[in-house]
């Protein structure tokens, strides 16, 4: 299948023709929405644990580390800023890659970020009933827990099947329902932090295989921001609203972190390497009470988590259907509320069948090293896209082509990164190694329906 680009201005599409599509999606994602996806997709329940496992690495020093990772992804977000510009359909980083490198690197990138997006999704509908087990001690039970994850991961795929707009109005509501909590903590504990700080028994220097870990699981925390640049064929004006979503999803997220950060280290000292740092801050500051309602606001934050992945993960199947690359049903939409039904479906029953099977921790390091993989590759495209498409009306970074070297850089130092800190077992490798080899098959079945054609 040829891919070309006829783009002339900021509402006009890449490689796949625009009358197909847009006589099938409804353009009713505003620009707010957009942001809130794009924030509701970074802040998920890693929040309130993860400042306990990078204190436990580099003590104080971790609200530095913070700072870095967000810097990090700013120099890989803008990236992808200039790149979604582009673009006014569905496939995110998967319809970059194949525009800009060709059909195998598109599929590649394709399963990767299937891969990336599934599995996290699944890991944090785990830690719904593992919160919800300290109101209800039976969820975490067999058929308890079978039945809670069946209701909260069907629930909120009905809600993504009767439309975006019922999509993106449950993703705004969870968006500012998680915030708050995360925003009580930090008024709670920032006088304390401010005054009395806890001291740490050690300022010596951390060594670089622990920042070098920190930073790879901050990647974790960070990412998912390109969930939200996926169903941008909904978006009322994909151009300008994707480039304003990463932006402020980058400011508020980099923010919170370190807000978030900087009160466990200074409120519990040596004691935020404990399991629910957030909680234990919400305990010392405010009592069981204000612990119990960081608890709700964890669960909050997960339902918010699997909303904005329902919402906005169908569409990749979607994307890889229209051109081409998967069987067409998973390209079907609704004629009643304008959704791709099947791939909401299947994406759903993936999430739902792996939070069954499996747990949390084994995905973190497995989702950022995918993650990695299609960063790099969207980083790299700019360069090219900028060849392929040089007028095409889109925003324009200064100094773009060093940004997209930077941000190819980063995606392999960290990559060698989880490497070095033996972060990446051999099940880690087996399971992205059957990821690759399941796309190069795809690539050659695809190959083989278009030339039979």
């Amino acid at each position: 299948m040829a891919m070309t680009s006829t783009q002339t201005g900021p509402t006009q599409t890449g490689p796949i023709q625009a009358g197909r599509m847009q006589t099938e999606l409804v353009r009713t994602i505003g620009r707010w929405s957009l942001a809130a996806l794009a924030v509701n997709s970074i802040i998920g329940s890693g929040i309130f644990g993860l400042p306990a496992v990078v204190a436990a690495l580099l003590g104080p020093r971790s609200v530095v580390a913070v700072l870095i990772a967000g810097a990090a992804m700013g120099v890989i977000m803008a990236c992808f800023a200039e790149v979604a510009s582009q673009f006014s359909e569905a496939g995110g980083p998967y319809l970059y890659a194949r525009t800009a490198f060709g059909r195998l690197t598109g599929i590649l990138v394709g399963w990767m970020l299937y891969l990336a997006q599934t599995a996290a999704p699944a890991a944090n509908a785990n830690l719904f009933v593992i919160y919800l087990a300290e109101f209800w001690p039976g969820a975490k039970d067999r058929y308890p827990r079978f039945l809670i994850l069946t209701l909260l991961v069907g629930l909120l795929a009905l809600i993504n099947l009767l439309g975006a707009r019922q999509g993106t109005a449950v993703s705004n509501l969870f968006t500012v329902a998680k915030i708050l909590p995360l925003l009580m903590v930090v008024s709670a504990g920032a006088a304390l932090t401010i005054f009395h700080p806890v001291p740490w028994s050690s300022s010596a220097a951390m060594p670089a295989h622990a920042w070098m870990k920190a930073l790879v699981l901050l990647i974790f925390a960070y990412g998912g921001f390109e969930s939200a640049v996926v169903p941008v064929g909904e978006a009322k004006n994909p151009a300008r609203d994707a480039v304003f979503a990463l932006f402020v999803a980058l400011v508020a997220c980099a923010t919170i972190y370190a807000l978030v950060q900087w009160v466990v280290v200074g409120v519990l000292g040596p004691g935020a390497t404990t399991d629910r740092p957030l909680a234990e801050v919400a305990r010392v500051t405010m009592g069981n009470l204000g612990a119990g309602l960081v608890a709700i606001g964890a669960m909050v934050s997960v339902c918010g988590y699997l909303s904005a992945k329902l919402l906005g993960m169908p569409r990749v199947t979607f994307a890889l259907a229209k051109g081409g690359d998967l069987p067409q049903l998973f390209a079907v939409v609704g004629p009643k509320f304008h959704t791709p039904w099947f791939s909401i479906l299947f994406f759903s029953s993936v999430v739902w069948g792996l939070a069954i099977a499996g747990s949390f921790t084994w995905n973190v390091t497995l989702s950022v090293v995918a993650r990695l993989f299609y960063y790099g590759v969207v980083c790299a495209s700019l360069i090219a896209l900028r060849r392929k498409q040089p007028r095409a009306g889109s925003l324009r970074l200064p100094g773009g082509p060093m940004l997209s070297i930077l941000g190819v850089a980063i995606a392999l130092a960290l990559g060698a990164a989880a490497q070095i800190s033996k972060q990446v077992d051999f099940g880690k490798s087996l399971i992205l190694g059957a990821t690759i080899a399941a796309a190069v098959l795809n690539w050659l079945f695809a190959r083989r329906t278009t030339t039979a054609k």
